[in-house]
């Protein structure tokens, strides 16, 4: 007999799983150039100060700047000029009571210039002389040695999705190779007697294995490597003898379909065999999803999805994709951006459950962005084609009226 559904929340789903699992993956080191969207994998400290000598910060003239207090316009301070420091020089003159020297932006000042006045603020006053028109105070315009790091400090965390400004920071500080944590493998089964291969011409009564693709991607996204196992039929000996394989070689499985309440319904069966604790939810407040399997198997994540594509790609968002991070070591998530819009339509619902509804958005004459939510069915792909992003229904609505300000959960 199929077992029924024990509804939960997905944020309680969720929690559960993250209290069941503990899969650390071991470090490798790469080029810090190729470490993008990667995992530290240990705390990272600077070995020297940055920066590691004091610059300018703007274009100018490096000055002390008691020899610029009061000046202005009607009243400039007369300075000779008594050269200029050129970018990458490694030496630095010294500064003489009423001298200045050409600073650039970046470049070193004069050993004891305390500060540097814009260019703009001056103007020549003769071929070796200029008059400044406004008064710096110390430090004014000068970086300091270590003031934007210093030696000993910490650089990033372990557990830190690494940007793009990461790796400038890295690289400033000569750290050209990186530990990080490997990816997390992410098996996907797809099941079911009525799915054939994309590259093959459907007959009556058969459709296109969709969700290992788009499921591929949004593993690729959220920093995963996706494991295709392939296509298994509604056999129970194979799709169990498949789900082993495949569990022994990855961090975390997928299977799509086979998670409805029918005598065709597998997954449960496979999962609860395949090791302890089994499904830990079988069904979820949600719609799209409600289907949605979710379960332990020796201490690695598996889960259960809808074959409908949209259900698929909501329950993804919501479940799968925190999971990916969990599982690669990460301790703060990126978050899919959400704007905020207003809604076109009104959304019906039904208390109880959390409707994720889609949307595209559109922006009006006046600036305004809308959302104008998609009534399509959950096993319609292109419905996600044309959208942009989900609205919430919460949990204890019973729908949205049009009009409403709505945050859009953007699917990209």
């Amino acid at each position: 007999m199929p077992e029924f559904f024990k509804l939960m929340t997905h944020q309680d789903a969720f929690i559960q799983l993250k209290n069941g699992i503990d899969y650390p993956l071991k470090p490798e080191e790469i080029p810090t150039l190729e470490s993008l969207d990667r995992i530290t994998a240990n705390a990272l400290v600077s070995q020297e100060d940055l920066p590691t000598f004091r610059k300018s910060t703007v274009d100018g003239y490096s000055v002390r700047a008691e020899d610029t207090f009061g000046a202005s316009p009607s009243l400039p301070a007369y300075l000779d000029i008594a050269g200029e420091i050129p970018m990458g020089h490694t030496t630095t003159p010294s500064l003489r009571v009423g001298q200045a020297f050409k600073a650039y932006t970046g470049g070193m000042v004069a050993t004891n210039s305390d500060a540097v006045v814009m260019e703009e603020h001056t103007q020549k006053a003769g071929k070796s002389t200029i008059e400044v028109t406004r008064p710096v105070g110390s430090g004014e315009n000068i970086i300091g040695v270590g003031e934007d790091i210093r030696n000993g400090d910490f650089i990033l965390p372990a557990g830190h999705l690494i940007r793009s400004q990461d790796i400038g920071g890295l690289i400033a500080l000569g750290i050209m190779d990186i530990a990080v944590l490997e990816k997390p493998l992410v098996g996907i089964i797809s099941t079911g007697d009525e799915l054939v291969n994309p590259d093959i011409s459907p007959t009556e009564g058969q459709v296109r294995d969709i969700n290992t693709y788009t499921l591929s991607s949004l593993i690729q996204k959220a920093g995963g490597t996706a494991i295709q196992v392939g296509i298994i039929k509604d056999n129970y000996q194979e799709q169990f003898e498949a789900a082993k394989q495949a569990l022994d070689n990855t961090d975390l499985l997928i299977f799509s379909a086979g998670s409805s309440i029918s005598n065709r319904d597998l997954t449960s069966m496979v999962i609860n065999n395949l090791g302890e604790p089994g499904v830990i939810a079988h069904g979820i407040s949600v719609k799209p999803g409600k289907p949605t399997i979710i379960g332990i198997v020796n201490n690695k994540p598996v889960f259960g999805l809808p074959g409908n594509p949209v259900s698929a790609m909501v329950i993804f968002n919501l479940l799968v994709r925190p999971t990916i991070y969990l599982v690669s070591g990460c301790t703060s998530p990126p978050r899919l951006a959400i704007v905020p819009a207003i809604l076109t339509k009104d959304v019906p619902s039904s208390s109880g459950r959390e409707d994720h509804v889609q949307v595209k958005l559109e922006t009006s004459a006046d600036g305004n962005l809308y959302a104008d939510p998609l009534f399509a069915k959950s096993n319609l792909i292109h419905s996600l084609v044309k959208s942009d992003g989900t609205v919430t229904v919460p949990f204890d609505k019973g729908g949205l009226y049009s009009g409403t300000k709505v945050d859009v959960r953007c699917l990209y």
